[in-house]
This record gives structure tokens, sequence and C-alpha cells, in this order.
């Protein structure tokens, strides 16, 4: 089971979704809070299920209505996925990846892992 990971920055407090091997697939902004990331970590277990895929890398994608994971590729021509919430706001975002198929995978792990993910503060 995966487990969502509180913990402080220099700038505030940020969480990241871990798998059960302990990889990072999901990480999340800056908050200004705990309570704020807790909130945040709250939008990702309700969005994560239903959200549709947006594979802005394919030429005439279908937009899809949020919340939906949009899947790009950053300037390194690495593929990326952000998670946007029913308002738009991006709540999680995820590593680089070499392979589409790898970034797809990280989406379908967060699908997996954020519903039911203990929260801890390390």
């Amino acid at each position: 089971m995966g487990k969502f990971v509180i913990r402080k920055v220099n700038s505030g407090i940020k969480f990241d979704l871990k798998a059960t091997n302990g990889q990072v697939i999901a990480t999340s902004e800056v908050y200004t809070t705990e309570s704020a990331c807790r909130n945040g970590i709250a939008s990702v277990q309700k969005n994560a299920v239903e959200a549709a895929v947006e594979n802005q890398t394919v030429e005439g994608y279908a937009v899809e209505k949020h919340p939906k994971f949009e899947v790009y590729t950053d300037k390194a021509g690495e593929y990326r996925f952000r998670l946007k919430a029913t308002n738009g706001q991006i709540i999680a975002v995820s590593e680089g990846y070499k392979a589409e198929a790898s970034c797809l995978n990280g989406i379908e792990s967060v699908k997996k892992n954020a519903p039911d993910a203990e929260i801890i503060e390390e």
C-alpha cells in the first residue's frame, strides 16, 4: 500500500505520494500550513480515482474535463503528468519519465495507491 509523506521544506510543507516500493510517484506544491497540505492530500485521494487521462503528447488529443491527469513532455523531452482537481488547480505532479508507457504506469500507480494511502509525517 502506498503512503503520503508530509515533510517540511525551507519554504513550507509539501507531500510526496510513495508507492509500496518507496518510490515517489507524485509530489505536491509547497503549502504554507500543514492543514492546507492535508487538504491537498484529500483532494488527490478524491480526484485521482475519477480523473481521465488527457495525453497532450498525441496530435489532436481529446480535451478532457476536470479532474484529469495531463500527460506532457518537458523541455528535456521527458514525459510528465500533473493531476488537476475539478477546479482546474494542479494538485500533484510527477517526476520525468524517459518513456510514455512509464508515465502512464505512474498515473495508474497514483490511481491505485492514493485512495487508501496512509498519511505519515517525516
